[in-house]
């Protein structure tokens, strides 16, 4: 590193430092001021005693009648499942047959599932209620599930098709010369080869339906019994509680789980960004 440099770096490690930091700051508040009392809580928000601190909110948040954190947990992880599962299902062999189009017809047929990036999932929220119900499907789980796969899909299928189309033709051939099918060679021989970017793909698309709210909200609706982690929150705290000893509690035990999977799988997130942006 030579001199002249020593201060643009340290410059960009200190940016990214203060950035850190506020980013940081909401979460440290969150953790801090569930294990504190109402008046507590009021009084010194950006600090803890930890003589005073204690689990007994946790607890409460834990066995709320209004929201059973289980059961919101049960709900959320099947969903994160299901969807995932259809999502890449569907476009693994998409992104193959994208990946093999002559290149005209190729950027017009992504184009237009890259324009389904591009809306907002609350734009569609009202016609979607139409299908469903015609469907017989609104109010249900099948319901949620197949909207939040398809607003997966466009973001699934553009990053897939990115990385199959820089994977040599020559393994399709070689595996026709063998006698193998279509189907074989996807998912034999290119999906192996898919799994940093597959790995990416199933941690993003985990976050997004993680984290949404409105979508879960609208289809499964109030009186449906099933709930989300999302929707057990707004149920449990309520839009104009002023009840700190349960809102932090909640939030936090929300959260928690979704924290630990994106630690968990920060390397394999990292190492399929990687691979992308090289075979790019």
């Amino acid at each position: 590193m030579t001199r002249s440099s020593r201060p643009a770096t340290a410059l960009r490690v200190g940016f990214l430092g203060v950035l850190c930091l506020f980013m940081l700051i909401p979460l440290y508040l969150l953790v801090i001021n569930a294990f504190k009392s109402q008046q507590d809580i009021l009084t010194n928000p950006f600090t803890i005693d930890l003589s005073r601190a204690t689990t007994e909110y946790l607890g409460a948040a834990w066995n709320s009648p209004e929201f059973s954190i289980p059961k919101g947990y049960a709900i959320t992880l099947g969903l994160l499942v299901c969807v995932n599962v259809l999502s890449i299902g569907l476009c693994v062999p998409a992104a193959h047959v994208l990946a093999r189009t002559p290149r005209p017809l190729f950027r017009a047929i992504l184009m237009f599932f890259v324009a389904g990036m591009f809306i907002p999932t609350q734009v569609i929220l009202i016609p979607v209620i139409f299908v469903l119900r015609g469907l017989g499907l609104m109010s249900t789980f099948p319901g949620l599930v197949l909207f939040m796969t398809a607003t997966t899909v466009p973001f699934t299928l553009f990053v897939f098709t990115g990385f199959v189309r820089v994977l040599p033709r020559a393994l399709d051939e070689a595996a026709a010369i063998d006698g193998a099918g279509r189907h074989y060679t996807v998912w034999r021989i290119i999906f192996p080869l898919m799994r940093p970017i597959v790995a990416t793909a199933f941690i993003l698309n985990s976050l997004s339906v993680w984290n949404d709210f409105a979508s879960p909200q609208v289809i499964l609706g109030p009186g449906s019994g099933i709930y989300t982690v999302t929707t057990g929150v707004y149920a449990a705290v309520g839009q104009y509680s002023a009840d700190y000893t349960k809102v932090f509690p909640t939030l936090l035990l929300a959260v928690i789980p979704i924290l630990a999977i994106f630690v968990a799988t920060q390397r394999h997130l990292m190492r399929g960004l990687a691979a992308g942006s090289v075979k790019g």
